[in-house]
């Protein structure tokens, strides 16, 4: 099981996956706004989206879980 976790207090741009969703190491998961620059937040280990903790327009702070990957 892998957590992803905000790097960084951002909006939530777009959300690319959806819980069930299979996802190689390097595939992007969220993108995130900051400071008018869009950030991919990509998944550091292959398997299944278990859980998505972020919606569309959240904003999150550094160290959030975005999501698990199982």
């Amino acid at each position: 099981m892998a957590e992803v976790r905000a790097e960084m207090v951002a909006n939530v741009w777009k959300v690319v996956v959806a819980p069930g969703d299979t996802v190689e190491d390097g595939d992007t998961l969220v993108i995130l706004e900051s400071m008018k620059m869009e950030i991919p937040v990509v998944a550091e280990d292959a398997g299944v989206v278990a859980q998505l903790k972020v919606a569309e327009g959240d904003v999150i702070q550094e160290g959030d879980l975005i999501a698990v990957i199982e």
